[in-house]
């Protein structure tokens, strides 16, 4: 067997909530050995830049742009960033010379597929010279190079730790700011792809028409009713009918159609949009998934859960369930990725990204 590395994740993403951070120890393949996790949320004052940044984002053309404030911003982003392995550490993890690598994200600012043009925030040397610690960072990179989406890169990690769930095909069903679906069937394939909104339109819709970040438990949804020609008017986006591997920035869909709807039918139909779409994605797999596990914040979210086990045919059930930790994911798979780019082993695949070939990706930043 490998050698074991212990690694640090570091997740922020398309969300605009914090910075999720989350160790393991593994191999880069079969071994998973899962530690301490974290979420450190950013202050509402920097969440405020951030959004703004994001619409500053929509004039770059070149991965290396950063026009307006992104500049500023990556460099307060990168320190955070720092601040959170520095916090991690002391709270959970001990010794900075335990960790042999962080897997560093970045907060995804834009993402044009196809475009071949995506853009994470956060300087990797920066970090590594901060935490003194190695960093694989830009992760996206290669595969967008070779022809690949950029997204999802998941989905490995997720077959790493479903290996000892006998249902096949099983399902795991990332629901952050855009939704995004593995399926793993029961010779092993990997088929991934963003399946439409996740909770990016909902929170933007409870911050500008209720002044809070989320519909907590779905509660505001859950009293409102759906708007059927509103929700038909979202769904008839060409993104649903496309064929995979595709993927979605965070902004890809517009609440303009929702102008006239109270804030509780507006709710309601976008947590039935999400719903749906995640149904929709169904018509893009070879075989119905017998389970469906569900990890990021819209397990949280009742209303959403119960309207997706209602679209589809398979148990629906959130990653506790199922012995996982559903707000750690993610960022444990930033680690599991970093070590595997520190092995050359493949990162994207031609049915998760659509690249050519399995693909390695990552760019190495030594911090000592």
């Amino acid at each position: 067997m490998a050698k074991l590395l212990r690694a640090i994740g570091l997740m922020s993403g398309t969300s605009l909530d914090g910075i999720d951070v989350a160790l393991i120890d593994t191999d880069g393949e079969g071994v998973v050995r899962r530690g301490a996790s974290r979420n450190y949320p950013y202050p509402p004052e920097f969440r405020a830049r951030l959004a703004a940044g994001l619409e500053e984002a929509r004039q770059i053309r070149l991965r290396e742009q950063r026009p307006g404030s992104l500049a500023a911003l990556e460099c307060e982003l990168t320190e955070r960033h720092g601040d959170a392995v520095r916090w991690f550490l002391s709270d959970a993890a001990g010794d900075a010379a335990s960790i042999d690598v962080i897997g560093f994200h970045g907060q995804t600012v834009l993402h044009r597929s196809a475009q071949h043009l995506t853009v994470q925030l956060g300087d990797g040397a920066g970090l590594a010279r901060q935490t003194g610690i190695d960093v694989v960072h830009d992760l996206r990179a290669a595969d967008v190079a070779g022809g690949g989406q950029g997204a999802p890169l998941v989905p490995v990690y997720h077959q790493a730790l479903t290996a000892p769930h006998p249902e096949r095909p099983i399902a795991v069903l990332n629901i952050g700011g855009v939704a995004n679906l593995t399926w793993i069937g029961r010779d092993g394939r990997l088929i991934a792809f963003d399946t439409g909104p996740g909770n990016a339109l909902i929170d933007d819709w409870m911050l500008r028409r209720c002044r809070v970040p989320v519909d907590r438990d779905g509660a505001t949804a859950a009293r409102g009713r759906v708007d059927a020609a509103v929700l038909s008017t979202l769904l008839a986006d060409r993104f649903f009918a496309a064929v995979p591997p595709k993927s979605l920035d965070r902004n890809a869909f517009s609440a303009a159609p929702l102008a006239h709807l109270s804030e509780i039918d507006g709710a309601a139909t976008l947590t039935a949009f999400t719903a749906a779409s995640i149904a929709r994605a169904r018509a893009h797999l070879p075989e119905e998934p017998k389970l469906w596990i569900v990890c990021g914040g819209g397990r949280k979210n009742r209303t959403l859960m119960a309207a997706i086990a209602g679209e589809v045919s398979g148990a629906v059930a959130p990653a506790e369930a199922a012995g996982l930790d559903g707000d750690a994911i993610e960022a444990e798979a930033w680690a599991y990725l970093a070590v595997r780019s520190l092995r050359g082993l493949p990162i994207s695949f031609p049915g998760t990204t659509g690249v050519a070939r399995p693909l390695t990706g990552g760019v190495l930043a030594r911090g000592r």
